[in-house]
Parts: C-alpha cells; structure tokens; sequence
C-alpha cells in the first residue's frame, strides 16, 4: 500500500485534506478491519496515550476511540468538562499545552470548531475532531467506507442527504464528496440550507473530481441516488427547535416511498446514528434490507484506528 507521511497531521475538517491522503485512509481502514476479521493483533499504539476530550455525550464516537485505541495497545484518556477545566478556569490555550506534554494525540468532541483548532494550534500532538457543530470528518470517512463496500468505485455515485442542510454531517458530507468524485444532493427547505460559504469552498474541488453538487427542496432530487441519508432533526444543544424542525422537515422524512423514489433497487440507506425512529426515518427503513447503518457504525472503530494509525506516524508498521 502507497504511504503518505501523515505523521503529526491533525484531522479539523477535511477541507485541507488532497483527495489522494484522503484514498489513502481508506485504503489503511480497509486493511485494519480485515485485521479485525482475521483476528490480527498487531499492537501499534503501544506505548501511545490519547487523551478523550467531551463536551458532548456521545456512543459511537467513544467507543471508537476507545477500542481502537485498546486493540493496538494504547492507552485511552476519558475526560469530560466534570473532570477537567476545559475553557472555564483554565483556558483552551493552557489545556492544550498540558496536554500535549503528555499524550500522543487529543480527540474532542464538542460545540466549537476554534475549540479544536485551538487545540491544534496549542498543543503540538495530533488533534482529532470528533464532532463540532461545525463538523463531523470522522464519521463521514465511515460514511464513505460504507458506499465503498457496498458499491467498490464511488465515483460518479450520487448521495443523498435527505434533512437540515445546515448540520455538521451534510456540511462533511459536502466536503469529502466533492473531493472524491462523488455527486451530493442536499434536499432540505431554503430556511435550512447549507451555507453558500462552504458551497463555494467546495465547488473547485467538485469541479476537479468531477462530482456535482446540488442543494434543493424537491424530494424528486432523490431519483438515481444509490444511497439516502439523514440525520436527527435538532442536534445536540437545539432541543428547543424540536417542535419547528418537525413542521419543517417531515416531508423528508426518509420512508419506503422516499427510498422507492429513487427508481433504483439496489439503493442503501445511510444515519450518523442515533436515530429516533418514526421521526428523521421510519423504522421499517432503519431495520429493513436496504439500511447500512450498522455495518457504518462499525466502520467508525476502523477509520479512526486508520487515521490514528497514519498520523501518529505508525503506518509504516501496519
């Protein structure tokens, strides 16, 4: 397998990111999850610590880490906003110093995308984004993972996302698709539209790869889409939207009629997770034949062990 030297990069976004390192980490995603199925113990991370850093709760994102990172013989760090002073007594500017003194890596999952910039910028180690409202970049390499072993070469295949066009997911989503090739359409209401900022970010980088994107209210937009996919309605810190989000975005709630839509049988249906059922999607989708969204919660654990794996610069080893 191609090396690419990733050693001390971090992970915020993956707007900085060539399409190639990009190929790269799942190339080394693939690889550990065959590891995993043939019961490969390689112990790369031994010696390594990472600090696990959580303003916001979280399943699969934990887990991940924590896994991967105890598979390959490191140490994980679990520290919410009880256990430390992150930003309040102490600012991010001084965590990340103290930290970086002392683990291999940092993770963070939380509100703020300068938070981890600021742990980037100040620390010295490898900072990993685990969710921002901003951002979501490791699990839309998961995402990305997923459509590969589903359909091989994703370019030229058209994802969906089918809700708030403004959320951290379709805005990754955005990014990573127009890097490799992949056409994204976000069907969403004009209120909820993705920022034009971030459109206009990505568009040479569509136009380099080829993909298309496009941003519509029309749920016909779903027609020759090989995967649907949604996301929770009100996010993490916007429980008081709920009632307004629901008006808005229940004519895209993704149900058979929405996945018959497409005109295609062999069209998979894609979630972050978790989900609330009979909201964003209905449950004989979530549960039916068409759903991948377990074999993409998998696929969480071994993209980051693949991006920890790379940027800790281990990958000459793996």
């Amino acid at each position: 397998m191609s090396n690419f030297n990733l050693k001390g990069r971090s992970l915020l976004t993956w707007l900085d990111w060539e399409p190639d390192e990009i190929r790269y980490l799942l190339k080394l995603s693939r690889k550990v999850k065959k590891e995993q199925q043939e019961g490969k113990i390689k112990k790369r991370f031994k010696g390594k610590t990472v600090a696990l850093l959580f303003e916001k709760r979280s399943t699969r994102t934990r887990c991940a880490f924590e896994t991967a990172i105890g598979e390959e013989g490191g140490h994980p760090v679990f520290l919410s906003t009880a256990d430390i002073q992150l930003g309040s007594k102490e600012t991010v500017e001084d965590t990340a110093r103290v930290l970086g003194r002392m683990f291999s890596g940092i993770q963070f999952r939380g509100f703020k995308q300068s938070t981890v910039e600021t742990l980037a910028k100040y620390s010295g180690v490898p900072v990993w984004n685990g969710l921002t409202d901003s951002f979501h970049p490791t699990q839309v390499l998961a995402d990305i993972m997923t459509l590969e072993e589903e359909f091989g070469d994703v370019r030229g295949k058209k994802l969906v996302f089918s809700g708030d066009g403004r959320n951290n997911v379709a805005r990754s989503l955005i990014i990573i698709c127009s890097k490799l090739g992949v056409n994204i359409s976000i069907i969403t209401p004009g209120e909820l539209n993705p920022d034009s900022a971030l459109i206009e970010k990505c568009t040479p980088f569509a136009r380099k790869s080829g993909a298309v994107i496009t941003v519509s209210p029309d749920t016909d937009e779903v027609k020759g889409a090989h995967a649907i996919y949604t996301d929770v309605w009100a996010s993490m810190g916007e429980e008081d939207k709920k009632e307004g989000r629901v008006k808005l975005l229940t004519p895209y709630r993704v149900n058979s009629a929405l996945m018959q839509k497409t005109g295609l049988k062999n069209t998979i249906f894609l979630h972050c997770l978790p989900a609330i059922r009979d909201e964003e999607v209905s449950t004989d989708v979530i549960d039916g034949p068409e759903s991948r969204v377990w074999d993409e919660a998998e696929n969480r654990k071994h993209t980051i062990k693949a991006i920890m794996i790379a940027t800790l610069g281990l990958g000459k080893n793996s």
